[in-house]
């Protein structure tokens, strides 16, 4: 009888240490009658499929599924290019010592589906990558997203330590030449960290 009581306390450990490593992401917003539903299981940082919902869209909006690299962490909703419908940006990071960070964007198509809305990769600016090391945070605010950053010294290659410096960057949802929406820089700037 020991060994089934222990056998059962060693199993139900398991099991909670097991979800607490991978703790789901299921959230529902809405901006007005209308949002969407995120859910995720979050088992991994290598590959996620997180689940998009509609609340409140015409019939014709149906529920998707993307994969993505990383885990999700939070996500928000607003009108991101002022028509009038309501926009979500979702937060995932990919877990590892940098915890690097990128935003997943999707735009209401008038209420009817979903459309992405593009993230320019940090790696891909040369001047905004500049002593980025990841440690990202993510605001959304009144259509403006907001990226903001230590900065970490490019000459210090051996004991890698923050400057006290901080970049953050600002982007607002633009179309661009095919018609498809994308985040734009609009403004980026650096400040001391207090």
């Amino acid at each position: 009888m020991g060994k089934g009581i222990c056998l059962s306390v060693v199993m139900v450990l398991f099991v909670l240490f097991g979800n607490a490593q991978n703790k789901r992401y299921d959230t529902s917003m809405k901006l007005g009658k209308t949002g969407y539903r995120v859910f995720t299981n979050n088992r991994t940082a290598d590959r996620n499929v997180v689940t998009i919902s509609p609340i409140g869209f015409d019939n014709t909006a149906r529920e998707i599924s993307i994969d993505v690299k990383g885990k999700v962490a939070r996500s928000e909703v607003d009108d991101l290019n002022n028509d009038g419908f309501p926009d979500l940006v979702i937060y995932v990071y990919n877990g590892g010592e940098k915890n690097t960070g990128t935003v997943v964007g999707i735009r209401s198509d008038k209420n009817q589906g979903f459309a992405p809305i593009f993230f320019p990769d940090i790696v891909d600016d040369t001047k905004l990558k500049v002593g980025y090391q990841g440690h990202d945070e993510f605001l959304l605010m009144e259509g403006t997203l907001t990226r903001r950053f230590p900065i970490y010294s490019v000459a210090d290659t051996t004991n890698i330590k923050p400057t006290g410096a901080m970049r953050q960057i600002m982007y607002r949802v633009v179309p661009d030449e095919k018609g498809t929406q994308k985040f734009k820089v609009m403004r980026s700037y650096e400040f001391n960290k207090q």
